[in-house]
């Protein structure tokens, strides 16, 4: 699967942005999605996934109730909702997808977990 991000941008503090997630090649229902961003000097950190039906979501706790994870998968697209943006939120976004290994299998908050990246979409929040 080819997973491609979108709409990023520059937006001020407090405010919101949505970004997007194409995936093409394989129909995006196979896969548990996921995001994650990264600063400059820092680690990739998690950032919100979801279920192959949407059913569950997880949030890192620096987002939780904030930023919401969402899907389609009659358009093939992974939304990620960000809302009261901080500075500390400016970070390349990447989206990512997971072959699931069980029926029952979980949400990982590891990049390791994932199988599949997208080239990444950059989010500056001014202060």
């Amino acid at each position: 699967v080819q997973l491609q991000a979108s709409g990023g941008g520059l937006v001020q503090a407090g405010n919101s942005l949505s970004v997007s997630c194409a995936a093409s090649g394989r129909t995006l229902s196979t896969y548990i999605m996921g995001w994650f961003r990264q600063a400059p000097g820092k680690e990739r950190e998690f950032v919100a996934a979801i279920s192959r039906n949407a059913g569950t979501t997880s949030y890192g706790d620096s987002v939780k109730g904030r930023f919401i994870i969402s899907r389609d998968n009659g358009k093939n697209t992974v939304y990620l909702q960000m809302h009261m943006l901080k500075p500390e939120d400016t970070a390349v976004y990447y989206c990512a997808a997971r072959i699931p290994r069980t029926v029952l299998d979980g949400l990982p908050r590891s990049s390791v977990g994932y199988d599949y990246w997208g080239q990444g979409t950059q989010v500056t929040v001014s202060s």
